[in-house]
């Protein structure tokens, strides 16, 4: 997971360094939900792979990843923009203030993955039976 994460902090930071962000625009947003959904489908398919799981553990994973990670985007760009000085939205700020909202973003999505996995895994076994 550690590399999952450190993947998507260095790829957000990667098209915010270029501008391929934009801020006026519809496009920015969709940019970033794009790395966030690829982060999360990849939680999932590598606890799916590494646990070996069936055909309808793969789509649980699949599932209960999205779920637990678009959860965890959210409350983290919630929480981020709650303590990150701004005086209108996080992408008008720009610089740092903007870079480190999407790192938490990100990394708050990737937790928020992982926890409705284990979630999930604690219920496997009686679910088994």
């Amino acid at each position: 997971m550690i590399y999952i994460a450190a993947i998507g902090v260095a790829a957000i930071l990667l098209l915010q360094a270029t501008g391929m962000i934009p801020l006026s625009s519809v496009g920015g947003p969709l940019t970033i939900g794009a790395v966030i959904i690829g982060i999360i489908l990849a939680v999932a398919i590598h606890e799916a792979w590494s646990q070996r799981r069936g055909p309808v553990g793969w789509i649980v994973n699949l599932v209960v990843a999205f779920v637990g990670g678009m959860l965890g985007a959210q409350l983290g760009g919630f929480v981020a923009s709650m303590i990150l000085p701004s005086s209108g939205s996080l992408a008008a700020a720009g610089g740092v203030v903007f870079s480190i909202a999407l790192v938490v973003s990100v990394l708050s999505a990737v937790a928020g993955a992982w926890a409705a996995i284990q979630l999930v895994n604690r219920w496997r076994p009686a679910l088994a039976r």
